[in-house]
């Protein structure tokens, strides 16, 4: 099994409401990209957040699966939305567990 995190930074124009709607997004893909065995994504509430306003953690049953997500059109569109609203880092990290 595969965990991949990643956190999201914003820009400071992009509101709450936007925010939502990314937030939203991400956790519809499970509903969308067959490889994705479970999702979580929520506001990042840590005081060493950096800046960093959303975190994602999703789990898959191997590379493949991983990739596929990852190049899969509707998580590029949500991808693009983001960048749209105000995406400005992404950081992400992907292991074996």
């Amino acid at each position: 099994m595969i965990e991949h995190i990643a956190v999201l930074k914003f820009e400071s124009f992009t509101t709450k409401n936007q925010k939502d709607l990314v937030i939203t997004k991400l956790k519809k893909l499970v509903e969308i990209i067959p490889s994705i065995a479970e999702i979580q994504v929520g506001y990042n509430f840590s005081e060493k957040n950096q800046g960093f306003d959303i975190g994602i953690s999703a789990r898959f049953g191997n590379r493949k699966d991983l990739d596929d997500f990852l190049y899969h059109p509707s998580h590029q569109e949500v991808g693009a939305f983001a960048k749209e609203v105000g995406l400005i880092d992404i950081i992400s990290v992907d292991f074996l567990i």
